[in-house]
């Protein structure tokens, strides 16, 4: 058996993995090891759906040292005149690039891919059986806690009779090689996968009266307008942040919050006659929107229990299916439920999100303060974990946690420096390069600021109802 040694032993090169070992080699000497089953890093980005995009623009994800694509706006298409979208193949080579050209170079990385981390320090390859035991002199970093589920590892959790074509959304590229083009589509599920198979599927020229859209619940959706990383966005984002402030405010009712975010045209929603209640943070443009409401032949009662040749079974009741349709399971949930535990554990490191939605910012602010701070406490009220929310009224608590982080990392100054220098918060150049002499912009930042406490306490009533 081999014997290494390491500082940090990094289980998982996803996002979260990579983003955590490349700020730790910028920010301190310490020898990392990362363990992945892949072979090669990037996570879940390697086995998406070839039409799968971020949501965001690439300016806030990946890790600190690289950028991610070009910061160019896109020319045309739905997400014309803002900033790019990095596709599934071009994070998945970015990752790839980091380990190659970033990690591996600085002596300091030790990579294990094709390798299953079985505790203990024992890591075994899955591909010749040898196993390395690693001795961990500082900690061991469990970046899977938040790794994803997605439709290539996801089973179906409806009954499917015999003769019904149920395919996941990666398949559909493939459509090619079938002996026959199918001639209506069913698409399975509510969330930003189905909203993007619906996109492909009329992007690629599919009638819109073809696709059958099954939707247990609307989601409440963000404008992608107010989450651009670009000066000349300066009011729709602090804009926004300044309409969510006070909703949090002065908001009633999670379901008064969400109605008066999109008053202000931060909140979208696909269906103006159907009131959403699900929200999980899904990112959207205006003209994306726009496309998905082309499509009116949508199923709106409950869950997919069972689908046969002659019906579907839903919770609320049934549908006659459609003869000879290819369904497409989009019902795998990228955020399922998990209960949020402490970060910092002694000998382990659990990352999760300290500023949702953004898991590559978390993970580096979580690798700067285990470097920086010495106590497990103090780091731990650094990096409060934020829940992620699965209902309107999760939202408030989410957002609770996400305001005391922001002010606990704002009240310490180098922890504050670190962040307006992180290429991963965006939005704190914008307001660092303000030109002090625009009176009307400073005075939404400090709005800002002194509407925050407000928003705390308010929420807080609010959750506790």
């Amino acid at each position: 058996m081999r014997h290494i040694e390491t500082d940090y032993l990094i289980i998982g090169a996803g996002a979260v993995g990579m983003a955590f070992a490349d700020t730790m080699i910028a920010e301190s000497d310490a020898h990392v090891t990362i363990v992945d089953r892949q072979s090669r890093p990037g996570g879940h980005w390697n086995d998406a759906y070839p039409f799968v995009a971020l949501h965001q623009p690439s300016a806030f994800y990946g890790v600190n040292s690289l950028p991610l694509g070009e910061n160019r706006k896109d020319a045309h298409g739905v997400n014309a005149g803002l900033y790019e979208l990095a596709s599934g193949a071009e994070v998945s080579g970015y990752f790839d690039k980091v380990l190659r050209q970033s990690l591996l170079p600085s002596g300091r990385v030790t990579w294990l891919p094709m390798s299953d981390y079985r505790g203990e320090g024992r890591v075994v390859s899955l591909m010749s059986g040898e196993a390395v035991q690693v001795t961990v002199r500082r900690k061991l970093v469990d970046s899977t806690l938040m790794s994803p589920v997605i439709p290539a590892n996801h089973t179906p959790r409806f009954a499917i009779g015999e003769g019904v074509r149920v395919v996941p959304p990666g398949q559909l590229a493939r459509l090619w090689l079938a002996p026959e083009r199918p001639e209506r589509f069913v698409v399975l599920g509510a969330g930003k996968t189905a909203m993007d198979t619906v996109g492909w599927l009329l992007a690629m020229g599919t009638p819109p009266e073809a696709i059958q859209w099954v939707k247990p619940r609307e989601s409440w959706l963000i404008d992608r307008a107010t989450t651009q990383p670009g000066a000349e966005f300066f009011d729709a984002v602090f804009g926004a942040q300044l309409a969510q402030m006070r909703a949090f405010a002065e908001g009633t009712s999670p379901e008064d919050i969400f109605a008066r975010l999109e008053a202000a045209g931060m909140m979208l929603r696909i269906d103006p006659e159907v009131t959403p209640t699900m929200f999980h943070y899904a990112t959207i443009s205006r003209g994306e929107v726009e496309a998905l409401r082309c499509v009116t032949n949508v199923v709106r009662k409950g869950r997919v229990a069972a689908i046969r040749p002659d019906m579907i079974q839903l919770e609320e009741g049934t549908e006659p299916a459609i003869p000879n349709a290819l369904y497409i399971d989009c019902t795998a949930s990228a955020v399922e439920p998990r209960p949020t535990q402490p970060i910092f554990q002694g000998e382990t490191i659990v990352p999760q999100l300290v500023r949702v939605p953004q898991p590559c910012f978390s993970a580096a602010l979580i690798a700067y303060v285990e470097v920086h701070y010495e106590d497990d406490a103090v780091r731990n009220a650094l990096c409060r974990t934020v829940p992620f929310p699965h209902s309107l009224k999760d939202f408030l608590t989410t957002n609770i946690v996400n305001i005391m982080n922001q002010g606990a990392w704002f009240g310490d100054e180098r922890l504050g420096a670190w962040i307006r220098r992180s290429r991963l918060d965006g939005f704190g150049k914008i307001a660092a390069a303000l030109d002090k002499s625009d009176t009307a912009r400073i005075a939404i930042l400090q709005e800002l600021r002194k509407t925050g406490p407000a928003a705390v306490a308010n929420l807080m009533r609010l959750a506790a109802a």
